[in-house]
């Protein structure tokens, strides 16, 4: 199974269903090409003339993690704020006009990112951008509106985090995993920060981060790059340069021994969380820490990338079995340090305790006996399946190529990663599940199932919840 945290630290699925199959007919899309204005923004072009459609996206480099305590939240409010006006349109005419184009739009906010994109037909590319540089230029908005928005705010954190309790566990384990990195902090925000947000720190947020240098527009679909670069430069190029403040480091200081929390909630089930810190993939070049972090995604596959994987088979089968499900998902890259995550649901009768023995027993097996090539094969022709499919999806083409821009890394990522994945070995699967999996990198969270509030209503989408 895929949790909360899962999700949030995914940046591409990398093992995605065989049944999924490019179209037939399919080609490949034209190369992509990037260019710099001369105000700092970045441009991403890549053409795709299968449907005359297109996808317009404006990323900025700035999410959660670039925020300080006290004003955790302030990063995804501002994304909300954005859709209330500019100096010529008023709160909501951002979608309305888009909508009119035959287009959709919305925005999200990540760890590392903040994006914001509209899908419409091709021939309506020039007004989105007209009117996405409108609005990242010039976002305007009266403090009546920040004190409505930030109500919606508050019950989407109410309706997604506070009413779920693995939700609420994993918000505790990532406080208890990282003491120094900002990660710790839930991208929703604290209650108690939201409650204390005023109008002036989500204004200062979007002056000290919205700058061309910190953004890139990616453009993808059914579009010629020429004419992408024209509108670029007559939209986007006339927003004025400011610098990009600097980047204070928030190194996470080394692990010694194992790190336990309970959490206790109206539940139907227990539930186990084991996070271990490991190194991330931050570039293509030949390391010990980039071949390690190949291998662990390699392994968390093994695990649990596909119907029968090792942990669903030990752990899931048999009259035996310890777990109604189990999990396993290692976060690649990102801007910040990552975790590989076992998770399970104890099957009645067991307890979290014995699931947790379990998942470990399982990595052990793999250290002590290594994997077989029929199980490399396997994840590795899956990863390759999931990346043909992508390029089916003009939006998914969009989004790897702004999440890769806002990690740092190259635009041919996605074929680099496969190509490395491809040359793992077993040795090197098995020599990760040896390394990494010990008392000194682990934290574990362990949900204790309370009596349900049968008083309590069921909430429903505040107006205005748009993601």
């Amino acid at each position: 199974m895929k949790h909360p945290l899962s999700r949030l630290l995914a940046v591409f699925s990398l093992a995605l269903p065989l049944c999924f199959a490019p179209s037939a007919g399919a080609q490949a899309p034209a190369k992509v090409e990037q260019f710099t204005l001369p105000n700092g923004l970045t441009v991403i072009v890549k053409p795709d003339r299968r449907a005359p459609t297109a996808v317009h996206m404006l990323w900025v480099r700035v999410g959660a993690m670039d925020e300080v305590d006290g004003t955790s939240g302030v990063a995804h409010v501002l994304e909300h704020m954005m859709f209330k006006g500019t100096p010529e349109l008023g709160v909501g005419e951002f979608s309305r006009r888009v909508a009119a184009l035959g287009g959709r739009e919305n925005a999200f906010t990540a760890r590392d990112y903040t994006g914001y994109f509209q899908q419409i037909p091709a021939g309506r590319l020039e007004d989105v951008m007209k009117l996405e540089a409108d609005r990242f230029a010039r976002n305007q908005w009266a403090d009546e509106e920040f004190r409505k928005e930030i109500e919606v705010v508050k019950e989407e954190r109410r309706l997604r985090t506070e009413d779920s309790p693995r939700a609420l566990l994993y918000e505790q384990l990532n406080a208890a995993a990282f003491i120094a990195s900002p990660y710790r902090r839930p991208i929703v925000g604290w209650m108690s920060d939201l409650d204390a947000m005023t109008p002036a720190d989500v204004r200062a947020f979007y002056q000290q981060w919205y700058t061309p240098a910190n953004a890139a527009v990616v453009v993808a679909g059914d579009v010629d790059v020429a004419e992408v670069r024209r509108l670029a430069e007559k939209y986007y190029g006339s927003v004025p340069a400011r610098a990009v403040p600097p980047r204070k480091p928030r190194a996470e200081p080394a692990q010694q021994g194992i790190r336990r929390i309970e959490f206790k909630a109206p539940a139907e089930q227990a539930y186990v969380g084991l996070a271990f810190k490991v190194p991330q993939l931050a570039t293509f070049e030949p390391s010990a820490e980039a071949d390690d972090a190949l291998a662990l995604t390699v392994l968390s596959a093994v695990l649990d990338g596909y119907t029968g994987a090792r942990l669903g088979r030990a752990l899931e089968q048999g009259p035996d079995r310890v777990a109604d499900s189990a999990g396993a998902w290692n976060g690649l890259w990102g801007r910040g340090p990552q975790l590989f995550v076992l998770d399970g649901v104890p099957a009645p009768g067991k307890t979290p305790e014995q699931v947790e023995a379990a998942l470990r027993e399982q990595v052990a097996r793999v250290a002590r006996e290594g994997v077989t090539e029929a199980e490399l094969n396997r994840v590795k022709t899956r990863w390759v399946a999931g990346e043909v499919y992508k390029l089916d999806s003009v939006m998914n083409q969009a989004r790897e190529l702004g999440s890769q821009w806002a990690l740092g890394l190259p635009l041919d990522a996605g074929e680099r990663l496969i190509q490395r994945l491809r040359a793992v070995t077993a040795q090197q699967v098995q020599a990760v599940a040896a390394k990494y999996f010990g008392d000194d990198q682990l934290t574990v969270a362990v949900l204790r199932p309370q009596p349900p509030d049968k008083t309590r209503k069921p909430r429903t989408p505040p107006p205005g919840f748009r993601h």
